[in-house]
């Protein structure tokens, strides 16, 4: 008893004696991202209120959209501030000081925001795609440049460990000679998408086309990306109004082709699938993947049985779109290829190309 209270008496005399450099300090805890997000017309606005709702590395710091109305349901519904509130673009830019803004707009506002963003400072994430036209693209770039930010596009699939797994393997069954990807849903009213959603998503104008862009995307940019940046030679598309009842101002269905020298990409685009796709296939001379949603990944030796490898989530910072754009902020990770500017700016290309292509049943041919 005498020897533990001796070593209780040196314990306590020694805490009363120490320094405060003698204990390592705590690991501080990660400052959120201060974010704004810009314009409510978007479904997957959902997400940004959400993911500022439930994280704490995301400090939501301010709202834009012109319809009060609009940002009242959402404030109710994800319980944001009505102090966070900005009916004016530039006002809340200037006042909220943001690292990073959440484009939330119809496609064609996408330059809005970057033009209101970028000479501030403000790095900007965009749903894709990037832009409803190579010009509004070719200026988002050139205002990237001159300011110094970021300018990145947002895809689910960017998120999905299948198609990295798939990137992984492509070198290891030869040169690439065929991509077959296969994106869509229902369709947008099908599916229960909002009216405000509706308005842009349904304009020629405001989305840019109908199927075409909103899901040929998807293919153009892993395309894109799955042959190293590399332009296609030709591009050729054919759309259809399969549903001109419910949708006549805009296609609903798209096949585009992508002519590679050595290789050809067929994008399915559709809003007449009969479930949600999300899915790509790549061939090799030596073997193939098929890349599913999320962690779904087949792969296939010639002539063998399909092998279904075990996949976790994307690692650390690559998790998600919102862990992404905090660490690609405070340059903690590299650009993700699939969110850059430079590939995104090809995709536009590529469905600028389809648009032209569609329209006058020719094949374009893309400038070397």
């Amino acid at each position: 008893m005498r020897t533990l209270l001796a070593l209780l008496a040196v314990l306590i005399a020694s805490v009363a004696l120490a320094q405060p450099g003698d204990y390592p300090e705590a690991t501080p805890v990660p400052q959120p991202l201060r974010l704004v997000v810009i314009g409510l017309t978007h479904g997957h606005v959902h997400g940004a209120l959400a993911a500022a709702r439930d994280r704490d590395d995301i400090e939501l710091v301010g709202v834009w959209d012109p319809r009060r109305d609009l940002f009242d349901k959402f404030a109710e519904r994800y319980r944001v501030d009505e102090s966070l509130y900005f009916s004016d673009l530039e006002a809340m830019l200037d006042q909220a000081r943001p690292e990073a803004a959440s484009v939330m707009t119809s496609t064609a506002d996408h330059l809005l925001a970057v033009e209101a963003c970028a000479p501030r400072g403000v790095h900007t994430l965009v749903e894709k795609p990037l832009a409803v036209s190579i010009e509004d693209a070719d200026r988002m770039a050139a205002l990237a440049s001159e300011h110094g930010v970021m300018v990145l596009t947002n895809y689910e699939t960017s998120w999905y460990a299948s198609v990295h797994e798939a990137y992984a393997r492509r070198g290891g069954f030869g040169p690439i000679r065929r991509i077959v990807a296969r994106h869509g849903h229902k369709g947008p009213r099908e599916i229960g998408c909002s009216e405000e959603f509706l308005d842009w998503l349904t304009d020629p104008e405001a989305n840019g086309a109908g199927a075409l862009f909103d899901f040929g995307c998807y293919g153009a940019v892993l395309s894109t990306w799955l042959l190293d940046g590399e332009r296609p030679e030709s591009v050729t598309a054919v759309t259809r109004q399969n549903k001109p009842d419910i949708y006549p101002h805009v296609d609903d269905d798209a096949t585009i082709v992508l002519a590679y020298d050595g290789a050809v990409a067929v994008l399915q685009a559709s809003w007449c699938w009969t479930h949600d796709v999300k899915e790509i296939d790549v061939f090799g001379e030596g073997g193939s993947v098929y890349a599913g949603r999320w962690n779904d990944v087949t792969v296939r030796a010639p002539d063998a049985r399909p092998e279904s490898p075990a996949l976790r989530g994307r690692p650390g910072p690559y998790a998600s779109e919102w862990s992404y754009l905090r660490a690609v902020v405070r340059g903690e990770c590299e650009v993700d290829p699939l969110s850059s500017l430079e590939l995104n700016r090809l995709v536009v290309e590529i469905l600028d190309a389809a648009r032209v292509s569609a329209r006058t049943g020719r094949a374009v041919p893309l400038d070397r």
